[in-house]
């Protein structure tokens, strides 16, 4: 059985276009294993399934923006095919009509890499108006989803852990420091 590709493998690739978070055709394809135009021949293909909110062409100044800010989209600057992106909701259809083992198990960590990255969000988001009591609770609950969201990076020595993440604007480090004696 093919392993899950890990949180990281994709929050790294997930970028914001449009408002929205999605991952490019080329990432899709990557993580499932397949060849960029296998993802685009089943877009082709089943084209009623897939409205504007759940994928579109990049625009050209759309893909200029990506060449220009990630290294990692150079392969784009002289192709005259525009990438599509696929939203989240895209995502869960393609996994309708990609079946393979494979891209079954790269859709299960893409739907809870999304549903993880939202519920930190929504954490978050709702520190400022919280009560400290409240805002102490859902410092917790962070914690807990970071080291969820972290599990092999979670880096140990005998004195301390840090977890340390890195979401585009926000960076969060949180470290618990042993007290001497303490096991």
């Amino acid at each position: 059985m093919n392993t899950l590709a890990g949180f990281e493998e994709i929050e790294d690739k997930i970028i914001t276009l449009r408002g929205q978070k999605v991952l490019l055709d080329r990432d899709v394809a990557v993580l499932y294993g397949v060849e960029t135009k296998r993802i685009n021949e089943a877009l082709r293909n089943n084209l009623d399934k897939f409205p504007k909110d759940y994928c579109f062409s990049l625009q050209v100044s759309e893909k200029q923006q990506l060449v220009e800010t990630f290294d990692r989209f150079s392969v784009l600057k002289h192709s005259t095919v525009e990438p599509k992106a696929f939203t989240e909701k895209g995502l869960y259809m393609l996994a309708t009509i990609l079946r393979s083992p494979r891209a079954t198990n790269a859709t299960f960590t893409i739907i809870e890499t999304f549903a993880k990255l939202r519920e930190l969000s929504r954490a978050i988001g709702s520190l400022p108006d919280a009560s400290e009591e409240e805002q102490k609770s859902l410092l917790q609950k962070s914690g807990d989803m970071f080291a969820d969201l972290l599990d092999n990076n979670l880096q140990a020595t005998d004195s301390e852990t840090t977890i340390e993440l890195n979401l585009a604007l926000l960076k969060v480090k949180h470290t618990v420091k042993r007290k001497a004696g303490e096991e």
